[in-house]
């Protein structure tokens, strides 16, 4: 009720500025890349991700909802319009009911998706340099602001690249050296660890404990804190999700991690619109409601893949912080609409 005040303070204005050379590192990564920044409505006439978890309102007479990503005209500007490599940093809406120290219903998105030449790992060495460029930058520029935090609260270094004892088919990036493990990798390890069927199903997304529980088995077998895991089960994931040609139960997506929390969601996209429409009714989402999506698809497309990385998120567990409220500017959660 007092942000202001709180604002004032040396630690909240120290996460302040961090949290703007995040947004600015990413910003800078890109556009040396060749990569174009968009700007995507917020106003939505579907779901953007399918599922229940949308804030609708009347727009002059129509239902609409506020977007859970930029996903779809992400993919409408880089497959279907020639942009081939897009970025936004924009405000992303979830109506879930989750009072957690991680999950807010108004959070602000850093959203990659471009086009790929030969498979889709390429997105995943862009992501690799990107974050590896992201945290190089902090830990030599924003030293002073590193240091006010840890007065405060004390924090361990993040361990973001895989020492060179790990074998190269299990790295990810040019310059960067991200740990990849696949799926079934994560889930022998936590087999092995004690985690039974009735914690974590072999097809199943992964919930929050077992995530952490990942965690600190992967720091312990690898020494990281950052990695990420490909080839997630195709049925909990959206409907616009590339399955995986050699084994239909998964798919060819990815999420990354933070001190053994997941900070972006990703994979390859379908870009085939005879199959997205499929895929579409599949999970329950009205196809009409989708159809300029669809039909986006129809003239020629090229094979794409991106992800969504919550910012707040990656800054909380950067710093190590308990809660993602004290990284963010005005908190918007279940029970909190004002300041």
């Amino acid at each position: 009720d007092n942000r202001h005040l709180d604002l004032r303070t040396p630690v909240s204005q120290a996460i302040c500025r961090i949290n703007s050379y995040v947004c600015k590192y990413f910003r800078d990564y890109l556009l040396d890349e060749d990569f174009v920044e968009i700007q995507t409505p917020k106003l939505l006439g579907g779901a953007s991700e399918g599922g229940a978890d949308v804030f609708m309102l009347d727009y002059f007479g129509r239902p609409c909802c506020l977007a859970q990503s930029p996903q779809i005209h992400k993919q409408i500007t880089s497959a279907c319009s020639g942009l081939e490599r897009v970025f936004e940093i924009g405000p992303v809406f979830r109506a879930e009911n989750s009072n957690t120290n991680r999950h807010l219903c108004e959070f602000h998105g850093l959203d990659i998706e471009m086009a790929f030449k030969e498979h889709y790992h390429e997105v995943l060495d862009t992501f690799s340099d990107m974050f590896t460029y992201i945290f190089d930058n902090l830990y030599k520029n924003q030293t002073d602001e590193l240091a006010t935090v840890r007065k405060y609260h004390h924090f361990e270094d993040l361990v973001y690249r895989a020492p060179d004892s790990v074998p190269k088919e299990k790295i990810s990036g040019t310059f960067g050296r991200t740990l990849r493990l696949t799926f079934e990798e994560a889930i022998k390890m936590l087999r092995e660890a004690g985690v039974t069927e009735e914690e974590q199903e072999d097809y199943d997304d992964l919930s929050t404990p077992v995530e952490k529980k990942l965690g600190g088995l992967v720091k312990e077998k690898y020494g990281v804190d950052f990695y990420f895991l490909d080839k997630f089960p195709l049925e909990p994931r959206p409907f616009y999700t590339m399955p995986c040609p050699e084994n239909p139960k998964l798919s060819n997506s990815y999420d990354f991690f933070i001190r053994g929390q997941e900070i972006l969601s990703g994979a390859q996209r379908v870009h085939d619109s005879k199959m997205l429409e499929k895929a579409v009714a599949a999970k329950g989402v009205p196809v009409e409601s989708l159809r300029f999506y669809i039909d986006s698809f129809k003239v020629g497309a090229q094979p794409h893949g991106g992800g969504g990385i919550g910012l707040e998120r990656v800054v909380m567990l950067f710093l190590g912080l308990p809660n993602i409220r004290n990284v963010t500017y005005f908190t918007r959660d279940p029970g909190r609409l004002a300041p």
